[in-house]
């Protein structure tokens, strides 16, 4: 039986459903094989992401009323055998969710891959709930600003209240992504400190990713950044990545990176 990983975050903007496909790419090139699915009904921006948009045929909503099989509506990535894509809804009803459908959906996802990870929903709501629910583990991803990690201890609280897991008496693990950071405006006082961010939430820190321009450039091309070898934000993803399927791979402190240089890098001057 695989693993169930909800990504997510309590404010929207701060590159969750980027960091989703990053990772399951990640995950798939480290050769798991990784379902990424979009919980967010309504919107279903990670299939432009993952460059996929054009394959949707049915969603995860068909799937789970039963008017498409699951081997239907699985799309395969362009770029990984392993990596797999399953669609949100683009229904504007958030109730087509419910927990015994989620529940046999996420069941079987399980039984046929390694990772299962779910993008949810921005904000606090039903879908974010439902992405939750049957989740065995949470990533969280918050910008070092105050009103993301404000947000993000808000979701955090519903995490460890609402899960199964936690219903059953047991701890759901959580791990902490800190995503945009910039050296400059850290050592300025402009962005919080990672230690400061992890004093608030009291939780495991997976990764650190910089801000890097490519990051854009790459989502409105339907690359993932992770694939850009020379991209800042892309060697994050791989060391985040890594770390998901086991490997020891350091943290490395972009924090106190060289301003210079990082602005290079990051194509500020593109």
């Amino acid at each position: 039986m695989g693993i169930v990983i909800a990504v997510i975050s309590g404010k929207g903007g701060v590159g969750k459903t980027t960091a989703t496909a990053n990772i399951g790419l990640g995950i798939a090139l480290n050769g798991k094989r990784c379902v990424v699915v979009d919980f967010d009904i309504g919107q279903r921006n990670l299939d432009m992401i993952l460059g996929l948009e054009n394959r949707v045929v049915y969603d995860m909503v068909q799937v789970m009323d039963g008017d498409a099989n699951l081997k239907q509506a699985l799309i395969k990535s362009k770029v990984s055998e392993n990596l797999f894509f399953l669609a949100a809804s683009q229904t504007k009803d958030k109730s087509v969710l419910n927990s015994a459908k989620v529940d046999k959906l996420v069941h079987k996802l399980k039984e046929d891959f390694d990772f299962v990870i779910l993008d949810s929903p921005a904000g606090i709501e039903s879908g974010f709930e439902h992405t939750i629910e049957f989740a065995d583990a949470s990533i969280i991803i918050v910008n070092p600003e105050v009103s993301s990690i404000r947000d993000a201890d808000r979701a955090i609280g519903i995490l460890d209240s609402k899960s199964n897991i936690v219903k059953e008496g047991k701890d759901v693990a959580k791990f902490l992504i800190i995503n945009r950071i910039v050296a400059d405006m850290v050592k300025s006082g402009e962005m919080l400190k990672s230690e400061d961010i992890l004093d608030i939430l009291d939780i495991k820190l997976l990764g650190k990713i910089p801000e890097d321009r490519g990051v854009i450039d790459a989502s409105n091309q339907g690359k993932p950044v992770i694939l850009d070898k020379k991209s800042i934000a892309g060697q994050a993803y791989r060391r985040i990545s890594g770390r998901l399927c086991g490997k020891k791979i350091d943290m490395k402190d972009i924090e106190l990176s060289d301003s210079g240089f990082f602005k290079k890098i990051a194509g500020i001057f593109r």
